[in-house]
């Protein structure tokens, strides 16, 4: 019962294996997985409703607009609950569309709608799968985070030989059961401390200087870290965010507080990742009362004071930790991030641009360029913990290698 607990949204669409979707959906819940049946218009002409319902044990959704779904089990709601969507058969009209953003149904709507990792176990004819359009469509995908399992290759059902064969349901399991389990070895027994959110540098007792850092990247960063099996520690300034199950978490105000802390953790830290939005000035005194407006006086003159370079004072300690930087760039974002790579003494530095519209600050969604010294990494638009997951597979390997 290695999916006990684990919603798995089973997507099928409009191939000939999709009749090896009834063997998936059975084997997925004798290991404990709740599993729910998403159908195209097409997936009906090769396997019936009926039969789907009849061994998940839940009803078919196969209509967007469907009013009763909407009352209950809507679109939205079933793209939150999944903690895993499993599109397979996915046939190449299929990836076309979700390549494109095409929401033209329910399955592609709910792919774009959920939060949730999306698997895609590819399945046509074997020429149309090597055609550069269906190979081009996979490898972008494979580049927002998707992952793609299979195809297999042998006969297929218009007798042609070679890849494009759904993989068979038993494979697909171990893959769902890996999914969920391997990536905890990865960064099994590591201990890591995380930064996160805005710091606030106070003026006087009610206003201070911040930005507008939601704590979501660093947030994802600890969520996923800890499922990767690594210790993990969260400073965090003041967000309206759940701390992450299993992570401490240790909270601050000011970059100076951000400091004090980081430097505490030291001691059992083997990778420090600094993605908190930390103030580069504050006030040089904070006024005991609350600053009022002077009468015949337009202008006030507030002196700031450089604080601490907090990932630089990590980096230089003896036996510093690995660490990584962010830079959130709003132009040149490669030359100045690899000049803060070199000056701060970090092994990689994720830059983003957040002048860009729909990513980093207060967005769900992000794209990173990592770098180190000699390598290029490049994470594509996608939610933050599908880019959180990606930026700590890379970091792993680093860290492995140093």
């Amino acid at each position: 019962m290695s999916l006990r607990g684990k919603n798995i949204l089973l997507g099928i669409s409009g191939g000939i294996a999709a009749y090896k979707c009834a063997e998936l959906t059975r084997r997925l819940k004798d290991q404990g997985a709740d599993v729910r049946i998403v159908m195209t218009k097409a997936a009906k002409a090769f396997i019936t409703p009926l039969t789907m319902q009849a061994v998940s044990g839940h009803a078919v959704a196969d209509d967007l607009l469907d009013p009763s779904a909407e009352a209950g089990m809507g679109h939205i709601e079933l793209a939150k609950w999944a903690d895993l969507i499993l599109l397979a058969p996915a046939t190449a009209n299929l990836m076309a569309r979700l390549r494109a953003g095409f929401a033209d149904e329910l399955l592609t709507t709910l792919c774009l709608a959920s939060p949730a990792p999306i698997a895609i176990a590819p399945a046509m004819n074997m020429e149309m799968y090597i055609a550069p359009a269906t190979q081009e469509n996979i490898t972008v995908l494979a580049s927002r985070g998707f992952s793609i399992w299979g195809p297999g290759e042998g006969v297929q059902a218009c007798g042609d030989i070679g890849p494009g064969r759904l993989l068979e349901p038993a494979d697909l399991v171990e893959r769902v059961v890996n999914f969920f389990t391997v990536d905890k070895q990865i960064l099994a027994g590591v201990n890591i401390t995380i930064t996160a959110g805005p710091t606030q540098e106070a003026l006087d007792p009610v206003r201070y200087i911040s930005n507008h850092s939601s704590g979501k990247m660093g947030f994802s960063l600890a969520e996923i870290a800890q499922k990767m099996g690594a210790h993990v520690t969260l400073i965090s300034g003041p967000v309206k965010l759940t701390t992450p199950k299993n992570v401490e978490r240790v909270d601050i105000l000011s970059a100076l507080d951000m400091h004090q802390a980081s430097l505490a953790q030291l001691d059992c830290c083997d990778i420090f990742i600094a993605c908190a939005a930390v103030a580069d000035y504050r006030p040089e005194q904070v006024a005991t009362h609350k600053i009022k407006k002077q009468q015949g006086i337009d202008d006030l003159t507030i002196k700031l004071i450089k604080n601490p370079d907090i990932i630089a004072d990590v980096a230089s300690v003896e036996n510093a930790p690995f660490c990584v930087g962010f830079a959130a760039e709003t132009q040149n974002i490669e030359r100045y991030a690899l000049d803060k790579l070199k000056r701060k003494k970090c092994q990689l530095i994720a830059a983003n641009d957040v002048a860009k519209s729909g990513q980093g600050f207060n967005s769900e969604k992000n794209a990173l360029t990592v770098f180190s010294e000699t390598e290029r990494f490049d994470i594509t638009l996608a939610t933050k913990k599908v880019v959180a997951k990606q930026l700590l597979e890379i970091i792993a390997q680093q860290y492995s290698q140093k």
